[in-house]
């Protein structure tokens, strides 16, 4: 893909004062000069940063002092990232746009947080957390019997330090990312801060681990790894949220690029829920994959709601025969976010099964995509794999784009099917709601938050369910007052 990029022409000058005196007209070179030193003006596909570059990966990898293993790989997903496009895939090219995004002057942030482990301030319900706000980290805790049990939660450089061998074997080679994807390459060369969870063979958690990034710093970058690994027979659950921090006021927008990198030993199970509901002064690049064994689970529930442009892609690879992901996206988006939905599902195994579901819920001039993409290989005997892609517009400015597609190359196969629907409310389903005394806008209210509902009620940590529910009604009622002001002006 060929990036355009068009500069303009310069501003027609304004008439001089009356009395003053005329300028010479310019010479053809002085034009062009002028010409030349105007504002690029980006195409759909320009990126809106320059900050990844040589002397970052330097910079980041003195300020660990770095193994040089590190360092080299680092330089390697600078190549790469250098020379990729942003989108590979040609059914998806159309609908990519960055210009929303502004983000030529942000700085990024380099030091790495590292902190002890501690058996206090547990949050009531989970049975550990790590906090990171902006460019460090502020709570990091795992309860006593966790903690017993062998279980590591700790910065990235923490466990670079206190584990190399674990953390060279988890991100040498770029394996845990996709190779085609710019944006994973600028994830994997340029991280700053990053987690590593390990739950051992045999280790069964009750209550989840609460992950949380508090980003949006006006002028600043976060660029983040997350490493997940379960054990044979493992089972643990993860609350993933992304909020504002406090230091979010101010006309320029932050950024914030994450990974979580999973790998799922034989019959492990893992949920995995994820709430982001940044600021809309945030651009945020977020890349989810994950590697499953053979008879494993995994089960993906995640909500969009914050950002003023969000970029999402995950890729499952179904490696080991049996192993199942079942993954819902949902996306409730106002005003004129940006959400930019991809999904890839490679069937590997023997009677490997996916069940994938997008859903997004659009108001005023908000726009959403939803891409994705299964494929079974010839390996692959057996499988059973749906995706369904879903979207609601509530406006006539709002617009919604499903492109759900397979790739067989395996013809024994207990199902392989796609779904995918764009439209606004049904009238019928209000027609139904009203007959039984319900009124137009609270019917309205219960139809698209049932819509969403099927997210929500995955999410494993009781407070967070019920904070998002909050949330989502939130959005519906802001978008609600601001037209009935609309109407009223």
């Amino acid at each position: 893909m060929t990036t355009r990029q068009t500069r303009d022409a310069g501003a027609a000058a304004s008439p001089p004062p009356a009395g003053s005196a005329r300028p010479a007209p310019r010479t053809r070179r002085a034009r062009a000069s002028a010409a030349t030193t105007a504002p690029a003006r980006r195409g759909p596909t320009d990126l809106p940063f320059s900050f990844p570059d040589r002397s970052l990966v330097k910079a980041l990898a003195a300020e660990r002092e770095e193994p040089d293993w590190l360092r080299a790989e680092r330089l390697a997903a600078f190549a790469a990232y250098e020379t990729l496009p942003l989108e590979t895939n040609r059914l998806y090219t159309t609908y990519v746009d960055l210009r929303s995004a502004d983000l030529a002057g942000v700085s990024p942030y380099v030091r790495t947080a590292t902190k002890s482990i501690s058996a206090a301030a547990v949050p009531p319900g989970t049975s550990g957390v790590i906090e990171f706000r902006e460019g460090g980290i502020v709570a990091l805790a795992l309860d006593g019997a966790t903690a017993a049990a062998g279980v590591r939660l700790e910065p990235l450089g923490a466990a670079l330090r206190r584990d190399p061998d674990a953390v060279r074997a988890a991100l040498e080679g770029g394996r845990s990312l996709p190779a085609d994807d710019k944006l994973a390459q600028l994830a994997r060369g340029f991280w700053s801060q990053g987690v590593r969870l390990a739950i051992p063979d045999g280790v069964r958690l009750e209550r989840p681990i609460l992950l949380r990034w508090a980003v949006g710093r006006p002028g600043r970058a976060l660029v983040s790894r997350t490493l997940v690994s379960l054990g044979e027979g493992a089972e643990a659950s993860i609350v993933e949220e992304l909020v504002p921090s406090p230091a979010t006021d101010g006309d320029r927008q932050g950024f914030f690029a994450g990974t979580m990198e999973v790998s799922l030993g034989r019959a492990a199970n893992l949920s995995i829920a994820g709430i982001q509901e940044l600021p809309e002064s945030v651009v945020a690049f977020q890349h989810r994959t994950s590697l499953i064994g053979p008879g494993a689970q995994l089960r993906w529930a995640l909500a969009q709601l914050g950002g003023r442009l969000v970029r999402s892609r995950i890729d499952n690879r179904l490696e080991g025969d049996g192993g199942s992901v079942e993954q819902a996206e949902i996306v409730f988006g106002s005003g004129d976010q940006v959400f930019d939905l991809t999904s890839y599902t490679r069937h590997v195994g023997r009677d490997t099964t996916g069940n994938l579901l997008s859903k997004g819920v659009l108001q005023d001039a908000a726009r959403t995509y939803m891409k994705g993409l299964i494929t079974i290989e010839k390996s692959a005997v057996g499988g059973d794999s749906y995706l369904g892609e879903f979207g609601m517009n509530l406006s006539k400015k709002a617009r919604s784009v499903a492109i759900p597609s397979l790739e067989i190359d395996q013809p024994n196969v207990r199902r392989a099917a796609h779904s995918s629907s764009v439209g606004p409310i049904d009238e019928g389903q209000i027609f139904y709601l009203e007959s039984r005394g319900v009124d137009r806008e609270t019917a309205r209210r219960l139809i698209v938050l049932g819509f969403l509902e099927p997210v929500v009620a995955r999410v494993p940590l009781e407070e967070a369910q019920e904070r998002l529910r909050g949330l989502l009604d939130a959005k519906w009622g802001a978008a609600r007052g601001a037209a009935r002001v609309g109407v009223a002006t």
